[in-house]
């Protein structure tokens, strides 16, 4: 296991693309006009910025013993679209978790796909939940709401430094994972059931 990470402060980032123009505009001397992108639309380019890629991380808390805190983990940035975002994670030779995130038009969704070894579903698979805010570009959360106040999960991505999923309850972390962008690993074997698409797919709500 490498040296423990250190935690950075989370700085929100603000990513421009130029936008397209006359080209006699140009000619006039007129300044090229720029279109920020959304804070959910810059998430996911930073997520898909680390496509065919591996990380090792380590488990900074949790609340109970799901993950051994010695395991080996290493994600792998497997699967990259316009809709959806394959990431297994690989927890020494357990390799039965994917996280999967599905983007709509307003919202980004976050599920679980959990496979036994011979691929086959488990039978608890692809919980999960939607976002209720819109963000940042270097975080977001995919709430569920409880009696008891806010649950569900807390992603982060800072580009060639760390990348960070976790649980989260009333806006903190309980389980919390993160992972070094700054020295990739090689990639690991495949996951369990990378064959076939998981059976629960996403619909246009995100339910």
């Amino acid at each position: 296991m490498r040296k423990p990470i250190r935690a950075l402060v989370a700085l929100s980032t603000l990513v421009l693309v130029p936008a397209c123009g006359p080209s006699d505009a140009d000619s006039a001397g007129e300044p090229e006009a720029a279109v920020a992108l959304s804070a959910q639309d810059a998430f996911w380019t930073n997520l898909q910025g680390l496509c065919e890629s591996a990380a090792e991380g380590e488990l900074l808390q949790a609340p109970d013993t799901q993950i051994d805190p010695e395991a080996r983990l290493v994600v792998h940035f497997w699967e990259c679209g316009d809709r959806e975002l394959r990431f297994p994670l690989h927890v020494d030779e357990n390799r039965s978790r994917t996280w999967v995130f599905i983007r709509h038009e307003d919202s980004l969704e976050l599920r679980h796909d959990h496979r036994n070894a011979d691929g086959t579903e488990e039978s608890n698979t692809w919980y999960g939940a939607s976002t209720m805010a819109e963000g940042t570009a270097n975080r977001q959360d995919f709430v569920t709401v409880r009696d008891q106040g806010t649950g569900g999960w807390r992603v982060e991505i800072h580009p060639r430094e760390r990348f960070e999923y976790g649980t989260a309850r009333d806006g903190e972390f309980r389980h919390h994972l993160v992972f070094d962008l700054a020295n990739p690993v090689d990639l690991p074997p495949m996951h369990w059931g990378h064959e076939t698409r998981p059976s629960q797919r996403p619909t246009s709500t995100g339910n």
